[in-house]
């Protein structure tokens, strides 16, 4: 049922958000800056162009907004822009210059008078001033680690079940919500990513906003999503005992297909936009994040073992969440931007949960339920069966 619901709404999701242009004609000149996002280092200096392109007929001026005067000074903070002297055509770039006084991130804006002569619809770029290039040097680096750890965090599952021939040991409730989150995640970014009718729909609601899922989030997704069901086809292949998944599971299950299916009617009804479903699907992963990891820990618990249970995709998960949030608090420090962690702690929070998680399973593993290696076995459910036989081991079986 989990992967059926997971595929109707990637299928769902895809089907309907089809990509949608709508070009649009502007009359007269337009003004851009460019490029829209730029980085400056407190103490040092860099530049952008305003670009002005198109029909004038009289000189304007473009004054550069000064609200936030305490974070960066730009030179000159305004333009005269003076009509062709043959025709009325214009296309000119005028070179500025930002010097960073203390890190913030903000949207410089321009405005042309008189109103309404020149488009100044895109006059505007994002400013981040860093406290240090090294820092957002070892952030970046910091990012792709983090990315790779979580990757690759997928597959030592998938071997260890190779390896015994076995499931035991691993939760079925854990794997059925886990597969549930990556595909409502996946088509999160898909659907963002590459329909242009629902990125429109984005930028819509965030005029001065960028596009928040980025390819290797798409890669990611898609990757969770496949390895994530290559580890439940192998619940169906090797020994498992008699785990199955619990009607607690199927319950939760139930009440997120019927949240997204409401949601599905909402947008058919146009009460909803695709981009509103969406961010239930988000909330829903959200919600998954919370709780996937408590059958693992319960069923660890009562067997009073870890065995099945791959501890290598604890640390490497647990190294990704150490990352994810130390790259949070050097950007943090680094943009002066603590409201993002602190101000909404979603993120931080969602990080540090799974942290926490990553900890008991060690803990478990290492500290309360260590078992020596040679009892480890593909089918030690029916071994306990056998040695439960009084001739299960003979005089012969010793020698």
């Amino acid at each position: 049922m989990a992967i059926v619901i997971s595929a109707a709404v990637l299928w769902l999701t895809l089907l309907f958000a089809g990509s949608s242009t709508n070009a649009q004609t502007t009359i007269g000149a337009t003004v851009v800056l460019d490029p829209q996002d730029v980085t400056v280092i407190v103490g040092e200096r860099s530049e952008f162009f305003v670009k002005v392109r198109g029909a004038l007929t009289q000189a304007a001026r473009l004054n550069f907004s000064t609200e936030h005067a305490d974070l960066v000074e730009v030179s000159p903070t305004s333009l005269s822009i003076e009509a062709p002297s043959v025709g009325n055509y214009i296309d000119r770039s005028y070179e500025i210059t930002l010097f960073g006084v203390t890190p913030g991130q903000f949207d410089l804006t321009a405005a042309i008078l008189p109103t309404g002569l020149i488009d100044d619809a895109a006059a505007f770029i994002r400013v981040t001033v860093a406290n240090s290039q090294t820092i957002i040097v070892v952030s970046s680096v910091i990012g792709w680690i983090y990315f790779a750890a979580w990757t690759v965090s997928f597959w030592p599952q998938m071997i260890i079940n190779y390896r015994r021939q076995s499931v035991v040991g691993l939760s079925f409730d854990f794997l059925t919500l886990n597969l549930v989150g990556h595909t409502v995640y996946a088509a999160f970014n898909l659907a963002l990513f590459w329909s242009g009718y629902i990125e429109q729909e984005y930028l819509d609601r965030n005029p001065r906003g960028l596009n928040p899922v980025l390819a290797n989030d798409v890669a990611f997704s898609i990757h969770a999503t496949i390895a994530t069901l290559l580890t439940v086809a192998q619940c169906f292949i090797y020994e498992r005992g008699e785990q199955k998944v619990s009607r607690i599971a199927w319950g939760i299950i139930c009440i997120f297909g019927i949240v997204i299916v409401t949601a599905g009617i909402l947008v058919g009804t146009e009460t909803f936009h695709w981009l509103d479903f969406l961010y239930v699907l988000s909330y829903i992963k959200l919600s998954v994040t919370l709780i996937k990891y408590v059958p693992q820990a319960v069923l660890n618990f009562r067997r009073k073992s870890t065995v099945g249970w791959s501890i290598e995709n604890v640390l490497l998960d647990f190294t990704g969440g150490m990352l994810s949030m130390l790259q949070m608090l050097l950007n943090g420090y680094n943009y002066d931007d603590w409201a993002s962690i602190f101000g909404d702690p979603t993120k931080f929070g969602l990080g540090l949960f799974s942290v926490l998680f990553d900890i008991l399973f060690i803990v478990q593993h290492y500290v309360l339920y260590r078992t020596p290696e040679k009892r480890i076995d593909p089918i030690e459910s029916n071994l306990e069966t056998l040695l439960k036989q009084p001739h299960a081991i003979t005089s012969t079986d010793t020698e």
